[in-house]
C-alpha cells in the first residue's frame, strides 16, 4: 500500500525530524510503522536510526547497538511524539477516494470515507480493513460490506477461523475480538447473528433463562503485562551487565555467555 499523509501530518513529521537531528525520510518510515499499531509500538529496520529495533509505549525501547544510550533517547523521544501525534489525529494519512465500478460498487478503495485503513487483508473470500485511530473494522464479504465499532480494542492479529459466523478471526491487547459483541455502524445484513431463544409458555412450571457466554479479559491482560515486564527486566539485566564488564569486573567472554542465556528467555 502506498499510504500518503496529509500535507499538515508532514509538516508536523518534518519538525520533528528537525528538532531530533535525523532525516525526514527516517521518520517518515518510522511514522508508517507506528501507524499499523494507531501509535503504540512499532518494529522497524531503519539504518539511520540502528538498524533493526522496536518500541513500546510505556514499555522498552530497543536498538541494533544495544548499549548506544544516545541513540535508545533519540528513538524513544521519537517514537513517543509521533505516536502522541498519531493518537491525537496529528498526523494521519489523506482519504482514499471512491472509485465507482460499472457495478456500482466500490473498485479497490471499498471502504470509502473511512480513509487510509492501519492494515487490510484477505482470507477465505472474506476482505477486511482495519482502522485503529477511528475504531473502525470494515469486513467485505458476498460484495457487502460491514463496518464494526471496535470500542476500545486496538487490533493487531488476524487469523484463520475455525468455524464460526465469520472466517476470519481478530485479536487485540484483551485478546480475540468477539465480532458478535462488537456494535455495528453501517451494513451487517449478510451476516450471522446469533439465534435469539424463544421460551415456550408453559403453565405452572420454571424454565431457566440460557445466560449468555460471559468474556474474561482480565487473565489475559495480566499475560500480557507479565511479558512485558519479564523484556524489560531481561534488558535491564543485559545493562547492568555491561556496566560490570566495562568496569573490569566481568570477562568479555563471560558477559557474552550470560547475555546469551538472558536472551533465550525471550
Amino acid at each position: 500500500m502506498n499510504a500518503i499523509f496529509t500535507d499538515a501530518s508532514f509538516q508536523n513529521m518534518l519538525n520533528i525530524a528537525n528538532r531530533y537531528g535525523v532525516s525526514t525520510n527516517a521518520v517518515t518510515d518510522l511514522t508508517h510503522c507506528l501507524m499499523y499499531s494507531n501509535g503504540s509500538m512499532a518494529q522497524f529496520n531503519i539504518p539511520e536510526l540502528g538498524g533493526g529495533g522496536q518500541w513500546m509505549q510505556g514499555g522498552m525501547t530497543m536498538v541494533g547497538d544495544m548499549f548506544n544510550n544516545q541513540l535508545k533517547y533519540t528513538v524513544d523521544g521519537l517514537c513517543a511524539e509521533l505516536s502522541n501525534s498519531i493518537q491525537q489525529g496529528v498526523i494521519q494519512y489523506k482519504p482514499l477516494p471512491k472509485i465507482e465500478n460499472q457495478q456500482g460498487g466500490f473498485a479497490g478503495n471499498w471502504w470509502g470515507d473511512l480513509g487510509f485503513p492501519n492494515s487490510t487483508g484477505s482470507q477465505n473470500g472474506t476482505s477486511y480493513a482495519i482502522f485503529n485511530n477511528i475504531n473502525r473494522l470494515a469486513i467485505q464479504e458476498n460484495g457487502k460490506v460491514t463496518i464494526f465499532d471496535t470500542l476500545n480494542n486496538n487490533i493487531g492479529g488476524v487469523g484463520q477461523q475455525q468455524g464460526g459466523n465469520y472466517a476470519v478471526t481478530f485479536t487485540s491487547q484483551f485478546g480475540t475480538v468477539n465480532l458478535n459483541s462488537l456494535p455495528i455502524v453501517s451494513g451487517g445484513d449478510n451476516f450471522n447473528k446469533p439465534q435469539e431463544i424463544h421460551q415456550p409458555e408453559v403453565q405452572n412450571s420454571f424454565i431457566e433463562t440460557p445466560k449468555e457466554p460471559v468474556m474474561v479479559t482480565e487473565p489475559i491482560k495480566q499475560v500480557v503485562n507479565n511479558t512485558q515486564g519479564l523484556e524489560e527486566d531481561i534488558f535491564s539485566k543485559i545493562e547492568k551487565l555491561a556496566n560490570l564488564k566495562d568496569k573490569g569486573i566481568l570477562s568479555t567472554q563471560e558477559f557474552d555467555n550470560k547475555k546469551a542465556d538472558l536472551l533465550s528467555r525471550l
